[in-house]
């Protein structure tokens, strides 16, 4: 036994690890190595013997005090020890991993089964998802078959349970293994998990007990649902299996841009120009808004860039009372084609501002003379 690694250090343990720390353990190396995931990697086979060594013992509280007290001496019946069976090592393995190695509880394949979520997406305008609307939308979805009300078998007919899983849709295969017996729970193959048999399928559906149909669907779109937002409607999406509940539909909106605002969350955006004249003198000019125009005095002076902002002319909140604001950035424009009066005119207030005229000023006084 001088060669045996110490049972904490297989497990990756110190001695004053907890019940719970050594099954933890024990659960994650035992899967990691378990011949069944590695098959023909012997090193794999060696380390989960190993692992399973070491769980037998620290998890029995006796053989955990004796090993604690002699070593691996407590079980090496040359030394005195008592020995110990590791036949049983694999009897809990079922509890460990749920099922997938050992003796646990099977899973109801043939159960009641919660019907698949639809997705689907929907355009609408910019005022639409402001202030929300109401749409129709055309959902694909698997219904409940009419015929034969979900149970897959033709009228006047019912299924057989199915003799190899009593109904219960999985199987149990045993497989002898260096280590002893191992347990698989899988699907059973003749009845493919469904737990019965039917000799008369429906014809509407073949046997699948549903139907995929198309669908008017009346979603209501809320106020406020940007670009990219996803609606839950729920239960209605696919119908469940076996009495299990229907589905939920999906719907993500997708806004279609506005001509003159773009959106920052509640708020609104909008770059409204102006003219030199306006931005100088000041002036009251009409703004557009979601709800139609507005009077908003500019004061002289403005200058390109700055930004004004019209409360609650926003966004409506998508949960709450109360909308966002509107902002809006001015942005003079310089005046084009001008006539020769209204450059001299422009010359003349440079002049009366002290500002210098540039030199193009030259070749256009050059070009008038001849």
């Amino acid at each position: 036994m001088a060669d045996k690694r110490d049972y904490y250090e297989v497990l990756g343990l110190s001695k004053s690890a907890t019940d719970a720390d050594i099954k933890k353990a024990y659960r994650r190396l035992a899967k990691e190595n378990h011949p069944d995931l590695n098959p023909g990697d012997a090193a794999a086979e060696a380390r989960f013997k190993e692992i399973a060594e070491a769980y037998a013992v620290l998890s029995d509280p006796d053989k955990k005090a004796k090993y604690d007290q002699f070593g691996h001496a407590a079980f090496d019946p040359s030394m005195g020890g008592t020995g110990f069976d590791f036949g049983d090592i694999f009897g809990d393995l079922g509890d460990l991993f749920g099922g997938i190695f050992g003796g646990g509880r099977q899973r109801q394949q043939n159960g009641p089964m919660r019907g698949e979520n639809v997705r689907t997406g929907i355009s609408v305008s910019f005022e639409e998802a402001a202030f929300g609307c109401e749409k129709e939308l055309s959902v694909a979805r698997i219904e409940e078959c009419p015929d034969c009300k979900g149970t897959g078998c033709a009228r006047g007919t019912t299924a057989e349970i199915c003799p190899d899983c009593k109904g219960s849709g999985m199987v149990q295969q045993q497989q002898r293994s260096p280590f002893g017996i191992i347990s698989t729970t899988t699907t059973c193959p003749r009845c493919r998990g469904t737990g019965k048999i039917i000799h008369q399928p429906c014809e509407a559906c073949r046997g699948a007990g549903s139907i995929r149909r198309q669908r008017k669907v009346s979603a209501n779109i809320p106020a406020g649902i940007d670009d990219g937002q996803t609606i839950v409607l729920r239960g209605l999406g696919s119908a469940g299996k076996n009495g299990g509940p229907t589905g939920d539909l999906l719907v993500t909106v997708s806004v279609r841009p506005h001509p003159l605002f773009k959106r920052d969350g509640s708020s609104i955006l909008y770059t409204m120009p102006i003219s030199f004249v306006q931005a100088a003198l000041g002036a009251e000019v009409e703004i557009p808004t979601l709800e139609g125009k507005v009077k908003y005095s500019i004061p002289e002076g403005t200058q390109t860039g700055t930004t004004f902002r019209l409360r609650e002319q926003g966004i409506p909140y998508i949960r709450g009372k109360g909308r966002g604001d509107e902002f809006v950035t001015v942005r003079v424009v310089t005046p084009e084609n001008l006539g020769e009066a209204q450059k001299q005119l422009l010359r003349e207030f440079a002049r009366a501002t002290g500002e210098t005229i540039n030199s193009a000023e030259t070749p256009l006084k050059k070009k008038h003379k001849k």
